[in-house]
């Protein structure tokens, strides 16, 4: 698979503008855990006080510091930069020849991903091509995560622990993820289908 285009490094972009993002995602990312300053502070061996100026902007943090908190999140220091400059701009872009998307790949089915891949995210959005025969079957995700699908070309089952329901282009279906389930190409070509995946 191609490595993805490479994007701006942080010496490429405003020292400023990487601050205030990074500012903003760190509070962020803490309020998504429900974290004090201290459980975070705890969590990377980063100063409190210094948390709290990273947050308001005030600090210019070290990339030792950076890499400290980005490691407390589990993410990389390239991650936590990337997503924090992300998050600032407006709109975010996928090509339709960004190999880089591309989730899997083999004789069963292609998966794409739609919703940028270096975001958390509550709610997944990709383009999942069937080919003849194929299936993708998950286990159970988190508890209470939902899928919501519609078919774009040819015919699909998709089934739900015991439940199963038959689709036709342009027929739409939801149902429970967090149970074993499976999406299976019924036609004689392939079915190309839009998936979302809601986590709660």
């Amino acid at each position: 698979m191609p490595a993805k285009p490479k994007a701006p490094s942080p010496i490429e972009s405003s020292p400023e503008a990487i601050n205030e993002n990074l500012g903003k995602r760190v509070k962020k990312l803490r309020g998504d855990r429900g974290w004090s300053l201290e459980e975070l502070a705890t969590a990377s061996g980063v100063s409190r006080s210094m948390l709290s100026e990273i947050e308001r902007e005030k600090a210019n943090p070290t990339l030792t510091v950076t890499f400290r908190i980005a490691r407390a999140f589990g993410l990389t220091l390239q991650e936590l930069i990337e997503s924090a400059e992300a998050s600032a701009s407006k709109i975010q872009v996928i090509r339709a020849n960004d190999r880089a998307q591309v989730y899997r790949s083999d004789k069963q089915c292609e998966i794409r991903t739609l919703s940028p891949i270096n975001l958390e995210k509550d709610v997944e959005f990709y383009e999942l091509t069937l080919r003849p025969g194929g299936t993708l079957r998950s286990q159970p995700h988190f508890e209470g995560t939902r899928e919501f699908l519609t078919v774009e070309e040819g015919s699909v089952r998709i089934e739900s622990d015991v439940n199963s329901e038959e689709l036709a282009k342009g027929d739409s279906g939801t149902y429970r993820a967090d149970v074993p389930h499976a999406i299976v190409n019924t036609g004689k070509g392939d079915a190309l289908v839009f998936l979302v995946v809601i986590y709660r």
